[in-house]
């Protein structure tokens, strides 16, 4: 019979040897400089090609303008609609119970796994001119697909999970705690909202409200279905850098491109910067539990 003290020295799972560690490491910079370091400068490089004065031409085109303000618009008008859908979802999913509560976390990760395009197709079939609603809106005169409208739905349906996503873990772990407390106390439930489980969320909001920007901004496939591609009107940038490249403006296209990339470099600042205080914030708020 063996001793009962015999004790057994188990590997940790992590004890890889120095050799491993090293080609474990050399091949994610390899993968990070091919796939994202390369292709960011090179998008720089193509875009100032022909110098300053040719990149500043082509960013000041009336065509380009045109797709920079119309992609800003959509964006002020989708993300801040998707932030107030996202803390209402949140909130209802986090802090009550009801039937169906699965199911309406379901639909919120719709966007994740149906196609872009699939998304602008329905819109098409909605509102387009031979859609369910298409005679209808004929004869009000109400613009839909092919318009600003069209684009802001499409836009609003890719990136409306984003916030939701955020603020749906953190609401749940807070549990409901500190509401209750402060409903108590006499707080109406729009003061218990706006000073206690907003202030809780903060950064997770703005996290989520970062990412669904960058994806408004980018989003190509659900707005190429309902914009038309026309020209100085309906074009976001995404589209645009598409005609030019299929037009062979090359420097045009990758100038536009590089203001798509320095967004997303910004957003990679923002988003390494709210992680840092959210991070703080959430070990904080887990020593409190």
């Amino acid at each position: 019979m063996q001793s009962e003290g015999r004790h057994h020295t188990v590997a940790p799972a992590t004890s890889e040897s120095t050799p491993m560690r090293g080609t474990l490491i050399a091949i994610a910079l390899i993968f990070f400089a091919l796939f994202l370091l390369l292709p960011l400068v090179l998008v720089f490089t193509e875009a100032l090609r022909a110098g300053l004065p040719g990149f500043i031409k082509a960013i000041n085109e009336p065509d380009a303008l045109a797709a920079i303000r119309l992609t800003l618009l959509v964006a002020a008008i989708s993300v801040p609609a998707n932030m107030v859908f996202g803390i209402a979802a949140a909130w209802a999913i986090a802090k009550y119970e009801f039937k169906g509560k699965s199911f309406v976390i379901t639909l919120i990760d719709l966007p994740f796994s149906v196609s872009p395009v699939i998304a602008g197709l329905v819109y098409v079939l909605l509102f387009g001119a031979q859609g369910y609603f298409g005679g209808w809106l004929s004869n009000h005169n109400i613009e839909i697909i092919f318009a600003l409208p069209g684009i802001v739905l499409a836009t609003m349906f890719v990136t409306f999970p984003f916030v939701a996503r955020e603020l749906i873990p953190l609401m749940q772990e807070q549990g409901t705690g500190d509401e209750e407390a402060a409903l108590s106390l006499g707080a109406s439930g729009f003061k218990t909202f706006l000073y206690v489980t907003l202030p809780n969320v903060k950064w997770a909001l703005l996290y989520g409200v970062l990412l669904c920007n960058a994806r408004a901004m980018g989003e190509f496939g659900a707005v190429a279905v309902v914009s038309g591609k026309i020209r100085g009107f309906t074009n976001t940038m995404p589209l645009h850098v598409e005609i030019l490249y299929n037009e062979y403006a090359f420097t045009a296209a990758f100038a536009v491109a590089s203001l798509l990339a320095m967004l997303a470099l910004l957003t990679l600042a923002v988003k390494a910067l709210l992680e840092w205080r959210y991070g703080d914030q959430s070990a904080a708020g887990s020593g409190r539990h």
